[in-house]
C-alpha cells in the first residue's frame, strides 16, 4: 500500500472486515473511529488519519483475542505493516494496550484513544436500552444515570474511561457530550438509529 492510501477508509474496512465477522465488533470499530474524527476536529489533528486508527484498533480481536501479550493487538502489527501502515498508525493502536505492549500513550491521537475505546460501547449500550432504540434520544444525564449502575454495560471499566479521560485533559461530561454527539451524527451507520 502506498503511502498515499495509508488513509484509504474502504481499505481499512476491508481489512476489518476481513478479519471481523461479529456485527457488534465491528460496530464497536465504527463507533471509536466516529469519536476519533470528532476529536481530531476539536484537537487539530487529521481526521482521516485518526479516523484509521479508531478503525483499525481492534480488527484483530475476533480472531486472536488472548489478552496475554500473545494475542490481539501485538499479533495484527504485522498484518499492518504487510498492508503499508504508518508506524504511527501502528504506535497509537498498541498504545490502546499498554499494559499488554509497553507503549504508553504520548499523542494527542493516542491519548483520546484511550479514553474514547470503551466510553463508546456504555453510550451504545444506553441507546439500544431505550424504547427508541434510537441514540437521537440519548443526552449526557442519561449515560450517567447508567454510568452508576454498576450492573448495567458491567463489561465497560469506567474506572479506566476515567483516568484515560484525565490524561486527554478533558471534563468526564464533556467527554462523554462529544462521544454521544459523534455516535448522534453516525447514527445510521451504527444502527443506533432506532431502525429495525
Amino acid at each position: 500500500m502506498s503511502e498515499t492510501n495509508h488513509y484509504d477508509r474502504a481499505a481499512a474496512l476491508a481489512l476489518v472486515r476481513e478479519h471481523t465477522s461479529d456485527p457488534n465488533l465491528i460496530r464497536h470499530m465504527l463507533s471509536v473511529e466516529a469519536a476519533m474524527r470528532a476529536y481530531a476536529v476539536r484537537f487539530g489533528g487529521d481526521p482521516d488519519l485518526w479516523g484509521i486508527v479508531g478503525l483499525l484498533h481492534d480488527f484483530d480481536y475476533q480472531r486472536w483475542p488472548l489478552l496475554d501479550g500473545s494475542g490481539h493487538p501485538l499479533i495484527g502489527v504485522p498484518i499492518l505493516r504487510e498492508h503499508g501502515y504508518s508506524e504511527e498508525i501502528i504506535r497509537a493502536i498498541l498504545s490502546h494496550a499498554a499494559e499488554l505492549t509497553g507503549v504508553e500513550p504520548q499523542s494527542a491521537m493516542e491519548k483520546t484513544l484511550c479514553a474514547v475505546d470503551e466510553l463508546t460501547g456504555l453510550v451504545s449500550a444506553v441507546a439500544f436500552v431505550r424504547p427508541s432504540k434510537n441514540i437521537a434520544d440519548v443526552q449526557v444525564s442519561s449515560v450517567k444515570k447508567k454510568w452508576k449502575d454498576k450492573a448495567f454495560a458491567a463489561g465497560v471499566h469506567r474506572d479506566e474511561i476515567e483516568r484515560a479521560t484525565a490524561v486527554l485533559g478533558v471534563p468526564l461530561d464533556e467527554h462523554i457530550g462529544v462521544v454521544l454527539a459523534a455516535l448522534q451524527a453516525n447514527a445510521a451507520e451504527l444502527g443506533l438509529n432506532g431502525a429495525a
